[in-house]
């Protein structure tokens, strides 16, 4: 066998010339392709934050006992006066969901016996859940409970539950009015007075009734 030659100084410098024109498409590949699972990671996270939100929101009005109310003034709020899903290891809560008006962040409050807007010595958790809130809207027909989420520059979010009924009123028990009395007139009161009538005495005798 033959020996094998080496490389001349034209293919070392031809070589080196591809490497400086691939190279630098290598890294930018590289560099589009970091960047690309960086998007997707925070896509991911997002979503997954938002499908959070969302699943817990559903928890808490499914635990529900139906009596929910929705106010839209200062800031909008969904109130559920008590409901099983609690994030903190209590039997039963109330929870808020209140959209604030200044910096559209998404707010829970869990806790008993508050009411809003929050005194000092209310003792309840409060969670930041989601930002940039433009749609917060929930619409209770009947047993079904539309919710509507959407943030800002996202695709909106809605889902739908059903079987929630609100809870009956206790109808107010109408007192029965005794029934009067019939007043019985003693045989007594129903004898006739000897005063009333005329009556004179013979001489001799006792008393007769004269006939009129």
């Amino acid at each position: 066998m033959g020996k094998r030659k080496a490389f001349t100084l034209l293919e070392v410098l031809i070589s080196i010339a591809l490497l400086g024109i691939i190279l630098p498409a290598l890294y930018e590949s590289v560099d589009m392709l970091r960047d690309s699972n960086a998007q997707l990671f925070k896509y991911v996270e997002k979503s997954k934050e938002v499908s959070k939100v969302t699943e817990t929101l559903y928890l808490d009005i499914l635990s529900s006992d139906g009596n929910l109310s929705i106010k839209k003034d200062d800031f909008t709020r969904l109130c559920i006066e008590q409901t099983r899903n609690s994030l903190y290891a209590l039997p039963t809560a109330k929870v808020c969901w209140v959209v604030l008006k200044k910096d559209h962040s998404l707010l829970r409050i869990e806790g008993n016996g508050y009411t809003l807007p929050l005194r000092e010595d209310d003792r309840v958790e409060t969670d930041l859940v989601m930002k940039n809130i433009e749609l917060f809207d929930i619409y209770y027909r009947k047993d079904k409970i539309l919710v509507l989420l959407q943030q800002s520059k996202k695709e909106p979010v809605s889902f739908l539950i059903q079987g929630v009924s609100k809870p009956k009123k206790k109808k107010k028990k109408k007192h029965k009015k005794k029934p009067k009395k019939k007043k019985i007139r003693s045989k007594e009161h129903n004898r006739t007075n000897p005063s009333d009538q005329n009556v004179t005495k013979p001489p001799g005798g006792n008393a007769k009734k004269l006939s009129h």
